[in-house]
């Protein structure tokens, strides 16, 4: 569609460019024709990747490409059996790979398809509702408070037509339409009051327009097309992986070189030496790693979606566990996004509504009161199931439920006194009258800004009496409703008067005044009552919670208080102040602030680099369109799944399906979980490798027989190290999860700590695997083989327990707190069973049979491992101060 300011066209220049007719609309033929012309109302999904591409980029780890030349070499020298058995492994993980990421996408597309509205059209001059996607340039489109403007529009008729603007523009203040042309072609986004734009929110009154641009073609459709050319960053388990990858591949490389140069100059066939270096090799590297990462992810990632997370991308879960700043919208996400009226004053007191609705009896003043709110009001009620529900304005809507709380409902009350005349609120007068029919005569209900509603009260309501109003009345009000918004409530003033007719000839002069005061009604967006608890964990865990708001400061400042976010040495800014430092001065004052109020989508850019100038890991939720870019650039980006808008959530890594922050606090927990489980499985597997390394590297430099075959080494890596690594994957959080400080994104994954158990665990494998074979010796070398294969194997399902925490004993975590580790050593010690004891599989492993005696000491020597490590943990040597 070709580009058009329609803002500046008329009713009539719009109806003729667009070929359609604002009273009846297109007809169902022309509808479907233009369809096809323009196609669906829907974002294009641009450089989305086919499930054939998605399979290709799980090759492309390093760790992945050795283990294909293995399996090559493998096949090469005639180990076919090896080489088959790699080469599933690797297809394994290509497969799950491609199942969880495309199973992410598809999660995020049913989320799109729940927030998808319908729109309300006109076509063949009849009124139909038919889903968003199916709006074509031409209709006509009716937009009532709550609804979702489903396209770009070009408004026609409006009355007191009120759109919140939020997602495209930033402005949370909802902006007041109107149905004229505008004269001006280069007026911004935000200006064009006779718009109303794809993804915002009508919050009040009622209007009509033509459809001029939809899917694509929207401003919308223009910001996700910017959006989604964006690179991708790589995140930091991606990096460390592939660190890992090449740091075991040099180091297979170097051992197989060594291990080959001793072996032929101790005079051993080149080729045996070949067939054995290769298999060390295989040893060096953990095969089922990949697949036991993706797998562990995959299933972590299945938590989070339960946990009200969808995670779009595997890797970036690990992104969480590092998170050290939280920046989070305030509204519906630390609190409930529903305003509710918590205090009223009236008679010269306070009562707060806990107080109110507990004892539900209503003395006259009071009922008036309430009543002056219900009925000064325009939402609309909408019955579900056995449940009413509000539509409208926040500040409306929560009066409503107030008077439902009490018995009032507004339905019956419109009934029984029935609205005749109304002056709508404006921005000026900053106040709302309604006129109602009484059995005789009728009567006037005012609310407004309490500033505003004084000016115009001659006379107050008072112990049941109506009593000129006096300066003493005047300072007592002002002092009340000084009180409540210093605790950031909203106020409001209500008032009446009745009148005897209706023959006024200056509306609002004569109804706006001479009103008796009734009193005031104090309400707020309260917080979440698990956001307290959600931010108490943050700050244990050494992450930063931020507040960041387009509120006015004193609300922001209330709620982060009663949240905990807000310390002593603390401060809050607004965006002003903001505006006023440099890049430079706002780095040096960024770690001394936790609330940002009246701040726009775009400050959240400058709030993001001025943390990761310092190195920090910064998580950010967003919603609106404008968002977008500080999701893309934050380390991990939440966009809203209820509220947020399409562009955000293909933006972001992350999406809350409850708009809920505990939901990211708990996603971080699920991170540091994952992450903890994905050490625990490479500790496991390098210090089983490391042992099985050194069993040959050993008895290669003192010139002995194998003690372990190519086989042996291979059946061990791809079959019985493999069900219990994966098992550690499932390992529940350690009680201390959330006590820690975040890992540092830039550690690598050998720490340390890391490094020392896999050498003390691996060196203690590889000597008792020795020891075993040494023993079996004195019986034949089938024996020692044979004794050494077992007491290797079922001592590395023995380690299994010793890994499943590196701080607390086995016996203090239970040996059946992970059901999966139980199920992992049963079925990897069967297996090891049927091989030893099966006459078909004990003559390919070349294995042969065990006494008694051999037994009694395999399982001595396989049981060994967990009390030396045992041992080590009780004495505090098993982790290092940073990993405490």
């Amino acid at each position: 569609m070709e580009k058009m300011a329609w803002h500046v066209l008329s009713k009539e220049e719009v109806e003729e460019k667009l070929s359609t007719s604002f009273s009846k609309g297109l007809s169902k033929d022309e509808v479907y024709r233009r369809l096809e012309q323009y196609g669906p109302n829907e974002l294009e999904e641009k450089g989305r990747r086919t499930i054939f591409q998605m399979f290709l980029d799980q090759f492309k780890d390093f760790m992945i490409a050795v283990l294909i030349v293995a399996a090559i070499i493998s096949g090469l020298l005639g180990e076919i059996t090896d080489a088959i058995i790699i080469l599933l492994i690797v297809v394994l993980n290509a497969v799950l790979g491609v199942v969880q990421e495309n199973k992410a996408e598809q999660s995020l597309e049913a989320l799109k398809k729940m927030a998808s509205p319908t729109a309300k059209v006109i076509r063949n001059g009849m009124p139909d509702v038919v889903p968003a996607s199916q709006l074509v340039p031409g209709d006509v489109v009716v937009l009532e408070a709550g609804d979702f403007v489903p396209a770009d529009i070009r408004l026609i008729e409006t009355s007191n037509l009120k759109i919140e603007e939020a997602a495209l523009t930033g402005e949370s203040v909802p902006v007041e339409k109107c149905s004229q042309k505008l004269e001006k072609e280069d007026v911004p986004l935000g200006d064009r009051v006779n718009m109303a734009y794809s993804g915002s929110i009508v919050t009040y009154g009622r209007g009509k327009g033509i459809v001029v641009g939809t899917g694509m073609n929207t401003e919308m459709g223009k910001i996700a097309e910017m959006i989604q050319t964006s690179e991708e960053t790589v995140t930091p388990l991606q990096k460390r992986l592939e660190v890992v990858g090449k740091t075991l591949g040099t180091a297979a490389l170097a051992i197989c070189g060594v291990i080959f140069i001793v072996g032929i100059l101790y005079g051993k066939e080149i080729f045996q030496m070949f067939l054995t270096s290769v298999s060390l090799a295989v040893a060096a590297i953990p095969e089922g790693l990949p697949a036991i990462v993706t797998i562990v992810l995959a299933v972590g990632v299945q938590r989070m979606a339960r946990r009200n997370a969808i995670i779009r991308k595997l890797p970036a879960v690990e992104t969480l566990g590092s998170a050290t700043i939280i920046c989070s919208d305030k509204t519906g996400t630390l609190t409930q996004n529903r305003m509710t009226v918590e205090q009223v004053y009236y008679n010269g007191q306070f009562l707060s509504t806990h107080k109110l609705e507990k004892e539900k009896s209503l003395d006259d003043h009071l009922k008036l009161l309430v009543t002056t709110g219900v009925l000064c009001n325009d939402t609309q009620m909408v019955v579900e199931g056995e449940k009413k529900k509000t539509i409208g304005d926040p500040t409306e809507t929560a009066l409503v439920q107030l008077g439902l709380k009490v018995g009032l409902d507004k339905d019956v009350l419109d009934t029984n006194l029935p609205r005749v005349d109304e002056l709508p609120f404006d921005s000026e007068r900053k106040l709302m009258t309604t006129v109602h029919k009484l059995e005789n005569g009728y009567r006037v209900f005012t609310k407004g800004a309490p500033d505003r509603l004084i000016l115009r009260c001659n006379r107050i309501l008072l112990d049941g009496k109506v009593v000129d109003i006096s300066e003493d009345h005047l300072q007592q009000i002002q002092k009340a409703n000084d009180d409540m918004a210093s605790r950031a409530l909203r106020v409001l003033g209500m008032a009446y008067k009745d009148l005897d007719d209706l023959n006024y000839t200056d509306k609002e002069k004569e109804l706006e005044n001479g009103l008796i005061f009734v009193g005031l009604v104090g309400m707020i967006d309260p917080p979440r009552p698990e956001a307290k608890e959600a931010i108490k964990i943050c700050q244990r865990a050494g992450i930063k919670p931020i507040m960041i708001t387009g509120d006015h400061k004193i609300t922001a400042v209330a709620i982060a208080r009663q949240l905990g976010i807000l310390e002593r040495d603390e401060e809050a800014i607004t965006g002003v102040e903001l505006d006023r430092l440099s890049d430079e001065e706002f780095k040096e004052r960024v770690k001394d602030i936790s609330v940002y109020a009246r701040v726009s989508p775009e400050h959240k850019v400058r709030i993001v680099k001025a943390w990761q100038a310092w190195g920090e890991i910064v998580a950010m939720t967003g919603d609106g369109v404008n968002d977008a870019p500080a999701l893309k650039i934050a380390d991990i980006g939440a966009a809203m799944g209820k509220v947020g808008t399409d562009v955000a959530k293909e933006a972001a890594d992350m999406v809350l399906t409850d708009d809920n922050f505990a939901t990211i606090v708990a996603a971080v927990e699920e991170g540091r979980i994952i992450f903890a489980n994905i050490l625990k499985a490479i500790q496991y597997l390098l210090s089983c490798n490391v042992g099985e390394i050194l069993v040959i590297f050993i008895a290669t430099m003192l010139n002995w027989e194998e003690p372990l075959l190519p086989i042996h080494i291979l059946w061990i890596n791809l079959v019985t190290d493999s069900f219990p690594a994966l098992a550690l994957g499932m390992e529940p959080a350690e009680r201390d999860i959330m006590d820690k400080k975040p890992r540092d994104p830039n550690a690598r994954i050998f720490s340390r700590g890391m490094v020392r158990r896999i050498v003390y665990q691996g060196f203690l494998t590889g000597v008792l695997t020795l020891t075993a074979f040494t023993i079996g010796l004195r019986d034949g070398l089938d024996i020692g083989r044979t004794m050494a294969f077992a007491a290797l194997t079922f001592g590395e399902l023995v380690h299994v327990l010793n890994v499943r925490s590196n701080k607390y004993s086995i016996f203090k975590i239970g040996f059946l707190t992970n059901r999966y580790v139980v199920g992992a050593m049963a079925i990897s010690g069967l297996l090891q069973i049927l091989v030893m004891a099966v006459p078909f599989l004990s003559d390919v492993f070349n294995v042969t049979a065990l006494n008694l005696k051999h037994w009694i000491w395999v399982a001595i020597l396989a049981l060994a491992r967990l009390v030396v490590v045992e041992i080590v943990k009780l004495l505090g040597y098993n982790t290092t101060r940073d990993e405490e």
